[in-house]
């Protein structure tokens, strides 16, 4: 599989565990679609370094787009990139962030917390 195609099988999946299979239903409420907002732009800021300044390279076989190593850095947008990282990167960033608040909030409505909530960790006692 290319990265194209598991960055979609993993939107998938988290909707699908989103919508389907916890039930928190996190994609259909404004604030989840805020925070992202908030959580892309950094995230742009972070690829755009790791990727611009050559930290990270992809295979461009595997992604979308045609940018080799051997022609210098990555563009900023176009050629499959945005803020000089693939696409797909996107992808992957949506996904964790999506299955990390529905997981947080299906844990919080079956009561897996600490308890108490505040005051001195349990075993200081």
């Amino acid at each position: 599989m290319t990265y194209t195609e598991i960055g979609i099988v993993a939107v998938l999946a988290a909707l699908i565990l989103d919508l389907f299979v916890l039930r928190t239903r996190m994609v259909t409420r404004k604030a989840f679609w805020v925070s992202y907002a908030i959580i892309l732009f950094f995230q742009l800021i972070t690829n755009g370094m790791f990727t611009g300044f050559g930290i990270v390279l992809y295979s461009d076989i595997a992604i979308i787009g045609s940018t080799s190593p051997e022609s210098g850095p990555p563009p900023m947008f176009g050629d499959g990139r945005i803020a000089f990282a693939p696409a797909e990167d996107l992808l992957f960033g949506f996904s964790l962030v999506l299955l990390s608040l529905s997981l947080w909030v299906w844990f919080g409505r079956r009561g897996l917390q600490r308890t108490p909530t505040a005051g001195p960790p349990i075993w200081r006692r």
